[in-house]
């Protein structure tokens, strides 16, 4: 009888994490769909803006958005900045030394730094 009873209470701890792994999966993938939400809002704004050199500003800010989301965002901040930083080197012909500043702009919002500090002076508020 005790081993059936330690089987059962077994069986519950295990069905338990794996619940939990479970809803861990679900908020991972709703954090990660949010934060490309968050990225493509920054997006959206910077072309809307098209204020000049505030390039830096909107990498920062998109990905410090999508991070504050949890795990999930950050992800997805790092996946697409890392894509859109691929595509662009290889096509825009800005060359590596802009890579590298963006790069270090998407890491500065990804790691919670405030991405005012790469604010330019003039922008409007509305950003």
């Amino acid at each position: 009888m005790k081993f059936y009873n330690c089987m059962l209470l077994l069986s519950l701890v295990l069905c338990v994490s794996a619940q939990n792994w479970f809803t861990d999966a679900g908020s991972f993938i709703r954090d990660a769909y949010r934060g490309a939400g968050d990225m493509w809002r920054a997006y959206r704004d910077m072309r809307e803006a098209n204020y000049k050199n505030s390039d830096k500003y909107f990498h920062a800010r998109g990905n410090y958005d999508a991070a504050q989301r949890g795990p999930g965002g950050k992800w997805a901040a790092k996946f697409i900045s890392d894509a859109r930083e691929g595509w662009q080197s290889d096509v825009s012909g800005r060359g590596a030394e802009d890579t590298r500043q963006d790069q270090e702009a998407n890491a500065w919002g990804r790691s919670g730094g405030d991405p005012n500090h790469y604010r330019p002076e003039g922008l409007p508020s509305k950003y």
